[in-house]
């Protein structure tokens, strides 16, 4: 795969403003966090429900309310893993997400049977597997603002770790693949090779591995960890990457959207982060105490 210089310059002008808004989004304050996630979240969901449209058109029948409600669930679950820090006054966020999510569990199939058409298992099992997807994803990335014993507060070095890893990985693959990828990984994604795939994986390891030295919070922190948190993310990122490209095969379209130049939608940005946060997230909860 040769290297287009034009391509790489559009991905990396695209990628420069959309890593600045993401910082903002990351270093101001938890409240920012939540706010850039929450709109990236149900930039996700759109974009899946119009692939599973697109596979399968029977999807496109469901009604209004299962399809903002169904969002607004998974929504639920980033509110229910919001930690004390997200307040107003004595209101905490946290019990909010339970009830807002226990209602919504009590009204969706109410309405599903009240205004739908006919009632399709398959159709909710598409919604449920967005959930899956993409409100857990989110919502477990949510919860890494606070580990026991490296922070009492929010902040997102975590968070900020994790994404690095996609990103250094994504790259790396692309840079490496295009330079000397020979092998196609994949039918399923057919620019994708094994050259740039491992080059990816190990350099993403490599960079972590040196500026763990600099991460001045997690000073404590074995080298081990951040070699397994990045390897982790590199691995899974690569399958959530892969995931996405099968999904928009099946649905006969290139790219999940067109909110960045270069970069497509949301869920084309984030495929990799969807399926690589829940496995560093365990990482995390089992490994990091």
């Amino acid at each position: 795969m040769e290297l287009n210089t034009a391509t790489l310059r559009t991905r990396s002008i695209s990628a420069a403003v959309f890593v600045v808004i993401m910082l903002a989004g990351l270093l101001i304050s938890h409240w920012t966090f939540f706010v850039l996630f929450s709109f990236i979240h149900f930039g996700c969901w759109v974009e899946y429900q119009k692939i599973i449209t697109l596979i399968d058109g029977e999807y496109k029948s469901i009604s209004p309310f299962h399809r903002y409600g169904v969002m607004l669930a998974g929504w639920c679950l980033m509110i229910y893993f919001t930690n004390d820090d997200f307040r107003f006054g004595n209101f905490l966020l946290h019990p909010a997400g339970f009830w807002l999510g226990l209602l919504l569990a009590f009204l969706l199939p109410i309405t599903e049977l009240l205004f739908a058409s006919t009632i399709s298992v398959k159709n909710i099992g598409y919604s449920f597997l967005g959930i899956l997807y993409i409100s857990l994803s989110f919502a477990l990335l949510t919860d890494l603002l606070i580990v026991p014993g490296v922070s009492f507060q929010s902040t997102p070095v975590f968070p900020i770790l994790l994404i690095s890893c996609m990103w250094i990985n994504d790259t790396m693959a692309y840079i490496v693949g295009s330079l000397i990828g020979k092998r196609p990984l994949s039918s399923i994604s057919p620019k994708k090779t094994w050259e740039g795939t491992a080059g990816g994986i190990v350099l993403c390891v490599a960079v972590v591995s040196v500026l763990s030295r600099f991460i001045w919070v997690l000073e404590d922190f074995k080298v081990i960890h951040f070699v397994m948190i990045a390897l982790i993310a590199a691995l899974a990122g690569t399958f959530g990457d892969l995931l996405e490209s099968k999904l928009k095969r099946l649905a006969g379209i290139k790219d999940s959207g067109a909110i960045m130049p270069g970069h497509g939608g949301f869920l084309d940005r984030f495929d990799s982060l969807l399926l690589a946060t829940p496995f560093v997230w365990l990482y995390v909860r089992v490994f990091l105490k």
